[in-house]
């Protein structure tokens, strides 16, 4: 993402060692968060299993992570458009759709297929329950995104669904995202735009209270994070910041990015939270994070140890969609046998694991081909070779 910069020496082409680090570990939080609802509600007994702190962490940041997923999606997404069309004002806005489809379709297809065909099945922990939607208007709700209005409106759908929202926020900012950039011609007017967003997240956030899930699930309450990442990368990009600035702001944001995640509850509405800026102090903190990443601070002593973590967040995107079928699956197992409670962090590290693997092999046998394929054929890759490898792997 970052051209020339030190990391492209440190860590290979296009890869930035503290990104795919942050996303590991958002991953890991996601993923730890899902399995450990799932056996609360099948009244499975782990609620004391570890101190209530590391719990807290471990098993209540998804939302977090999620938080975090859209900043640095905003950073890398932005980043990748500066480096191509050299300004976010000559932006092809077909080629950027081409990529973000070439990203974003075939493993969305592939897990809509999957979870209509269990819908169809009548199972259990994956039939749409018809109060709330029938499988025609949760397919057209994921594929024009906007699943997490619907749930918002009519209530959660099944969990292998209900991960679609985050993506409905996604997408919904990148269709208008060209078109903003290009229309308004100049970065200041779009840094302008970007900025009232970022007012308008906490805003949203609090205006909206206690209504579950639309409170989180809300585009305004979300787009912040993005537009964040879109600054930081700005940032990055025009080297704003000089090397002692970068390293403060990279203690900086890891500094408030952990006592958000450690010292806030992201369920509670109190505080911070009370007025939706626990979750700006994060995405703050996150944003500083990729600034220092992405102008190549910080990222040698990020891939040092790190190498599993690192494949994990470049799988990131498979490994989260398509975590909740093996959860699930597992889950539905437990209910049949009722193991001791003994046995049950070994079924957390199975639910865990197989997750990471069944993600990790979608994104080598199927979607990274895949991706690599339609971009090719579509004309969407560059000569120079660390161009064409940032393209080809950035989310």
């Amino acid at each position: 993402m970052t051209g020339e910069s030190s990391v492209a020496r440190t860590v290979g082409p296009s890869r930035l060692a503290g990104v795919d680090v942050l996303r590991g570990i958002s991953v890991l939080l996601v993923v730890l968060h899902h399995i450990n609802l799932r056996f609360l509600l099948n009244h499975l007994p782990v609620r004391d299993a570890l101190p209530a702190p590391l719990a807290q962490v471990l098993f209540w940041s998804g939302y977090y992570a999620v938080v975090a997923f859209f900043v640095i999606s905003g950073f890398l997404i932005t980043g990748l458009s500066l480096r191509r069309w050299g300004s976010l004002g000559g932006v092809r806005i077909g080629s950027f759709y081409r990529m973000r489809l070439a990203r974003i379709a075939p493993c969305l297809l592939l897990l809509l297929l999957i979870l209509s065909s269990l819908h169809l099945a009548g199972l259990q922990d994956f039939a749409i329950r018809p109060e709330r939607s029938s499988l025609g208007r949760a397919l057209v709700a994921a594929l024009t995104f906007h699943l997490n209005w619907l749930e918002g409106h009519h209530g959660y759908l099944p969990p292998g669904w209900d991960v679609l929202w985050s993506l409905s926020v996604e997408e919904t900012f990148y269709v208008v995202f060209p078109l903003a950039a290009v229309l308004l011609g100049s970065e200041r007017s779009l840094l302008l735009v970007l900025a009232a967003l970022v007012i308008i997240g906490p805003v949203s956030r609090t205006l909206i209270g206690d209504a579950d899930p639309w409170r989180e699930y809300a585009y305004l309450s979300c787009t912040d994070a993005i537009a964040f990442g879109c600054i930081a990368a700005l940032a990055a990009h025009r080297r704003l910041l000089g090397p002692g600035s970068l390293r403060v702001a990279l203690a900086t944001g890891s500094l408030i990015s952990v006592l958000t995640i450690v010292l806030c509850n992201e369920d509670a509405h109190t505080g911070l939270a009370r007025l939706g800026l626990d979750v700006t102090a994060l995405e703050l903190g996150i944003a500083l994070m990729v600034v220092a990443f992405g102008s190549g601070v910080g990222n040698a002593a990020m891939a040092k140890g790190t190498r599993w973590l690192r494949v994990i967040g470049r799988c990131s995107y498979e490994i989260y969609l398509f975590h909740m079928l093996i959860v699930l699956s597992l889950i539905a197992v437990l209910r049949r046998i009722h193991p001791a409670r003994g046995a049950l962090p070994l079924w957390y590290a199975a639910m865990l694991g197989g997750s990471l693997l069944l993600g990790c092999l979608i994104a080598w046998s199927y979607s990274e081909p895949l991706n690599r394929r339609i971009r090719t054929a579509s004309g969407l890759v560059l000569g120079d070779s660390r161009v064409q490898a940032s393209e080809l792997t950035a989310d």
